[in-house]
């Protein structure tokens, strides 16, 4: 029994969370060089079907830590300061609960569900941005917790800057556009290319960040001792991903490893939505999943034991730099989206709207409408291109979803059901100074 398997019964906890990842990496089918990411999946478990609640960085990130879906816990839109979105009064968080479970909580680098870290939880604030510092002050950290006499296991959330845009920054090593993969939801065009080549660079540096925490876990006798968890808050930074509710906008990376716990390779097929990682992990350290949440826990899938997996999962948005509300429905074999309000066929987010993608793909995406209701056969057409909601064959199906999706908001009394949501005073302010209409 090591010296750290004396000090505590529970395991650490380190969660390493990036931006705008979605599942763009060499173990997801990508054509992208990431060693240390795919190494993880190699000797830990990879789920292919994990799924955020919300498109976006903080409604996103708020369903992890409540365990709620976002307008289930109030944080429907953008957190920081221009928008300044928060939870509901009350709301208990990840760091929350497990301090209550005598864990010394950290914080690393990147937040995004409030405009201050203060509100949050967390016993310790190490503030940072981008991959390579904030890394490097997480390893710091576990240098001299390897050496110190705490009875505390740790739970630290390392949050990365990368990949989110700008994309094509000279302090990265990126592709070159003309050997890039496409993306098959869109066309091949050249600023696409463009784009793809940036994003590569800033995730190859995610890659290497995370191999140097890796390392540093096996130096320091704490790999054994540590549940490592690696996800992401939503799809990549592109056209018809971020900022909708297809599927490259809401299916996330989630890979996991322990050794001699959570090992061995295993990838799992199963719907799993991130508002059930708070549930696992407070069961995970001997508590219980608090009462009123949206999450339930997938723990009892990755020990082997009697697990009911899920049949659906909801998806949702309600604001970004724009009011775009959505609310869906998404099965194994079937996704039903409602679309609330006049919008245009694909909301693009201005930070991929200024980029060359956005501007490749404007004036296809914002030359017609929306339909108020979609339905696609996921079995059929995986890049959701049919929209079948009128198609009378599909009707029974069509019917079902559509109640499904409508009992939800119903039953949570979600606050689409009383209108248009305005905007916060410090949202308007910042559409103003941008130009940027409701």
């Amino acid at each position: 029994m090591s010296e750290r398997e004396r000090k505590t019964e529970n395991p650490n906890i380190l969660m390493i969370i990036c931006h705008d990842l979605g599942q763009h990496l060499g173990s997801y089918g990508v054509d992208i060089e990431t060693p240390q990411l795919d190494e993880i999946a190699e000797e830990g478990v990879r789920f292919e079907n994990h799924f955020c609640t919300a498109a976006q960085c903080s409604p996103s990130r708020g369903s992890i830590n409540t365990g709620k879906y976002p307008h289930n816990n109030g944080l429907i839109g953008l957190a920081h300061g221009d928008f300044n979105w928060k939870y509901d009064e009350g709301e208990k968080t990840l760091a929350m609960y497990l301090n209550e479970a005598d864990y010394e909580t950290h914080l690393f680098g990147v937040q995004h569900e409030n405009s201050s870290p203060d509100p949050l939880g967390y016993q310790y604030v190490h503030p940072g941005g981008s991959a390579t510092p904030v890394s490097n002050r997480f390893i710091e950290f576990i240098k001299d917790y390897g050496q110190s006499e705490t009875d505390k296991p740790f739970y630290a959330s390392v949050g990365f800057s990368e990949p989110h845009r700008p994309y094509g920054r000279p302090e990265y090593e990126n592709d070159d556009p003309d050997e890039v993969e496409p993306l098959p939801y869109l066309p091949d065009k050249p600023g696409v290319r463009e784009d793809i080549a940036g994003l590569n660079g800033l995730v190859y540096r995610v890659d290497q960040a995370v191999g140097k925490i890796r390392e540093a876990l096996r130096e320091n006798d704490l790999e054994k001792d540590t549940l490592l968890i690696f996800t992401t808050d939503h799809g990549i930074a592109m056209p018809r991903a971020k900022g909708t509710c297809y599927d490259p906008g809401v299916k996330t990376a989630f890979l996991l490893h322990k050794p001699e716990e959570f090992e061995g390779g295993k990838v799992y097929d199963e719907l799993i939505s991130n508002v059930d990682l708070l549930p696992t992990l407070l069961e995970y350290v001997g508590g219980e999943a608090p009462r009123g949440i949206d999450g339930r826990s997938f723990l009892p899938l990755l020990r082997g034991e009697d697990y009911s997996p899920r049949d659906h999962l909801y998806l949702e948005m309600t604001w970004h730099d724009k009011y775009n509300p959505m609310r869906a429905i998404r099965t194994k074999d079937y996704k039903y989206i409602r679309n609330f309000g006049h919008r245009p066929l694909v909301y693009i987010p201005a930070d991929i709207y200024r980029g060359a993608a956005g501007q490749e793909m404007k004036d296809e995406f914002y030359g017609e409408k929306r339909p108020e209701e979609e339905l696609y056969d996921l079995r059929e057409d995986p890049l959701e291109k049919e929209n079948l909601a009128e198609d009378p064959h599909y009707g029974s199906v069509f019917s079902a979803l559509r109640e499904q999706v409508g009992n939800w908001m119903r039953e949570t009394d979600d606050v689409l059901l009383e209108g248009a949501v305005p905007p916060t005073k410090e949202q308007w302010r910042w559409m103003e100074r941008n130009d940027v209409e409701n």
